[in-house]
């Protein structure tokens, strides 16, 4: 599997998206994954909560840390991947399949054009990958 796959967009908080026509899927990079470590909690958002693009939508705890997690998009959570309650190391094993974490219906699409390309992450990550 690509590290950074082509056809998501990403945040320099490590979140991805991957958007289908008003729909956006939701999840943490590998980059993200690796540098947390074994992902022992994840918390989400309940169905029909507002998001607003880079505040904060849920918490992920690992052996390391504790990390908000950003939402990349706003809208309203209309999916949430619940099985990462029971668990959670699906986001170290395959964070952009079974590891998703929410899927938005966007409000505003054009925000869309603040996210990066997979090109322009791996960049990002080549300089530090910080904000």
């Amino acid at each position: 599997m690509e590290k950074y796959p082509a056809d998501l967009r990403y945040t320099r908080e490590h979140e991805w998206a991957r958007v289908e026509e008003n729909r956006a899927r939701v999840g943490i990079t590998h980059y993200a994954q690796s540098e947390l470590g074994d992902v022992v909690f994840v918390e989400l958002p309940k169905a029909g909560t507002k998001v607003t693009q880079m505040q904060p939508f849920g918490v992920v705890e690992s052996v390391k840390a504790v990390s908000d997690l950003f939402a990349p998009l706003s809208g309203e959570v209309v999916e949430v991947n619940g099985e990462l309650t029971q668990k959670p190391e699906r986001v170290n094993q395959d964070p952009y399949g079974k590891g998703w974490m929410i899927t938005i219906a966007l409000s505003n699409p054009k925000e869309l054009d603040a996210l990066m390309t997979a090109a322009q992450y791996e960049e990002f990550l080549q300089k530090g990958g910080h904000t």
